[in-house]
């Protein structure tokens, strides 16, 4: 997230989608990285709506080379942000920062 003051901010932010939002993007007609146009501040829910995606459709966004959840983020502009679907590969997890060996594991 870039930082920012308290004021309206507007400007575009790049998107760019993976694995098989790469392609829902070219079904759109859209460049990858796409530039998207905002206005203030947005949550990563926000921003999937804006972008027509679901929450299911998207594992975490990565925001400024940093893996977050969808919950976590807020985009302004400036931002560059990749759209991770579910079942990003094992070894690609561990790249793109979506698996942290040293986490507890999970029940």
């Amino acid at each position: 997230m870039a930082e920012g003051g308290g004021a309206a901010l507007t400007g575009a932010i790049e998107v760019r989608g993976f694995m098989e939002l790469s392609a829902l993007f070219a079904s759109r007609g859209w460049a990858n990285p796409r530039r998207f146009e905002i206005e203030g501040r947005l949550t990563g829910l926000q921003l999937l709506t804006s972008l027509g995606l679901t929450r299911d459709q998207v594992e975490s966004l990565i925001v400024n080379r940093r893996a977050m959840s969808v919950e976590e983020v807020v985009v302004q502009p400036g931002d560059r942000v990749a759209i991770v679907p579910p079942g990003a590969p094992g070894p690609h997890r561990v790249l793109l920062g979506l698996y942290d060996p040293s986490a507890p594991k999970k029940a």
